[in-house]
């Protein structure tokens, strides 16, 4: 018998220690925790985009957003703009974690890589855009490579752009450029002229 209460006041006196330094500076351990790791931003889905990278879903409200510009330029060039909100282009050299409205940017051409891009002015050359009708899209990615996306949808932005056969020798190569058409495959419809520029 008595080494039972032996037992039983040996664990009296653990459970009494646990739960005291579990309490004891309980003001000041959250906070360490919380810059240690933060609570993760959205929720990574299953779905990817074309390359494997997936989806990280955020709520509508104060999502980022992106639209797309794309002008003829000089010497068969296409000068792109992006117009984004919600959204802050990271420097070259950021910790890989994903962090609430802040990336990058990757343009396609006709779903194909072209560039990641870091500011909101790119000079598109004329060789990613032969003779014909193409495609050029935005899409915003998370530091850590997943996709930002709303309602299970990225969040991105398409241009239909119409290059021109080549005039006479020097001649400029007339073409059509076209604003962000709006989302094609779902994507983020585009800001208007007063969107925010990150």
């Amino acid at each position: 018998m008595s080494w039972t209460r032996g037992l039983l006041a040996a664990l009296a006196v653990c459970v009494l220690l646990l739960t005291g330094s579990a309490s004891c500076g309980s003001g000041d351990a959250p906070k360490q925790e919380e810059s240690a790791s933060p609570s993760p931003v959205g929720k990574v889905l299953d779905d990817t985009d074309h390359e494997g990278r997936h989806f990280r879903e955020v709520k509508k409200e104060h999502a980022p957003d992106v639209g797309i510009e794309v002008q003829p330029g000089a010497d068969d060039s296409w000068n792109v703009r992006l117009t984004v909100r919600n959204f802050r282009f990271t420097p070259v050299g950021a910790q890989a974690k994903a962090v609430p409205g802040r990336g990058v940017a990757r343009l396609f051409v006709d779903d194909r890589p072209v560039t990641g891009l870091r500011t909101s002015e790119y000079r598109l050359s004329g060789r990613y855009v032969p003779h014909g009708t193409h495609q050029v899209t935005v899409r915003l990615y998370a530091d850590d490579g997943t996709v930002w996306a709303v309602d299970g949808e990225p969040v991105e932005s398409t241009a239909d752009i119409t290059a021109s056969k080549p005039g006479p020798a020097g001649t400029a190569n007339p073409a059509t450029g076209a604003s962000g058409t709006g989302p094609r495959t779902g994507g983020r419809a585009s800001p208007g002229p007063g969107g925010e520029a990150s």
